[in-house]
């Protein structure tokens, strides 16, 4: 296995999503990167009036309601424009890239659009010993930053800081 070495160079620009669920009907409730530079981005997303599935148990984790949604959220179409501005022709990482991949290709689905930058699974940046630490080193520097919520921007955060100090060695 080959491993990109470019990224140890800067930090990678991360995306982290939460949903309103695991499985066949979720959708993505709430985007969120980190770019190289750490400036953070975070919105939520309003659902579409076909994206009903709602989970509890993802719910009390991300302590997102619906009717914050429907209040605050901004439309898939908003938040495809936005993202496609911001990231575009950038590759963007992820740490749990087969449920992101998905969820935003629901979010580019309902706005009718295509995404302007490639999502890459974070994996793809690591040796077998860096991914051999990853949860280690995660669990630490959660620790170290004491409570965070468990929203995207944060888990974002989080990832970005992790694969920092894994290559820091």
């Amino acid at each position: 296995m080959t491993v990109d070495r470019q990224p140890h160079l800067t930090a990678p620009t991360v995306l982290d999503i939460e949903a309103s669920g695991l499985g066949r009907n979720s959708y993505p409730i709430e985007i969120g990167y980190v770019l190289p530079d750490g400036h953070a981005y975070c919105t939520l997303v309003q659902p579409e009036a076909d994206w009903t599935h709602w989970d509890t148990g993802a719910a009390s984790l991300h302590r997102i309601t619906r009717e914050l949604l429907q209040q605050r959220g901004l439309s898939a179409r908003d938040v495809a424009k936005l993202l496609n501005a911001q990231l575009a022709g950038s590759t963007v990482y992820t740490d749990g890239w087969a449920n992101d991949f998905t969820w935003l290709n629901v979010l580019f689905e309902a706005a009718g659009m295509s995404p302007r930058f490639k999502l890459e699974n974070l994996r793809s940046l690591l040796s077998d010993e860096e991914a051999d630490q990853w949860h280690t080193v995660k669990a630490q520097i959660a620790s170290e930053r004491g409570t965070q919520r468990h929203r995207a921007s944060s888990d974002a955060r989080l990832i970005q800081l992790t694969l920092q100090r894994i290559r820091a060695g």
